[in-house]
């Protein structure tokens, strides 16, 4: 069942993916080596805007990056958040840790078919973007990382 809703949403990205302008960190004022949340409007400048060009998903940001998809409300969500957070400082200057919050960008969330928290998608530059959904333990993460983002 997890393989097949995995498979639905990737499916999902690549059929609304759009591409748009490259956007670092550095220029949007983003600290690295910490969590960043994400509205709507940022997610549109700084990983993907998907309202100008809706034919492939192509990441605008210098470096790879992880968006937490997660509730206030959500058990699990609030393990992974200490997990996110290590992760940030662990890989900073390599790759950046997003969160977005699915009871307030609702667009978001349902532009990724999100049905099931905490949500993980996994960006990496140059290639399409995978979706992890569930609580995993910390090497799980790590492992995504290193074979997914290609950051070791």
């Amino acid at each position: 069942m997890k393989k097949a809703s995995f498979i639905v949403i990737i499916v999902a990205v690549l059929i609304v993916s759009s591409c748009g302008n490259t956007t670092d960190s550095s220029s949007s004022g983003v600290k690295e080596g910490a969590v960043i949340q994400l509205t709507t409007g940022m997610f549109k400048k700084m990983v993907w805007d998907y309202t100008k060009n809706q034919d492939k998903f192509i990441y605008t940001g210098s470096k790879p990056c992880i968006i937490d998809f997660y509730a206030d409300w959500c058990g699990p969500c609030k393990k992974v958040a200490p997990i996110m957070e290590e992760l940030a400082k662990q890989y900073e200057g390599k790759l950046i840790i997003y969160k977005v919050n699915t009871d307030e960008e609702r667009e978001l969330s349902s532009l990724f078919h999100i049905q099931s928290i905490p949500a993980i998608l996994y960006v990496p530059k140059g290639s399409q973007p995978q979706m992890a959904v569930g609580l995993q333990q910390k090497s799980a993460y790590m492992e995504a990382i290193s074979n997914v983002l290609n950051v070791k």
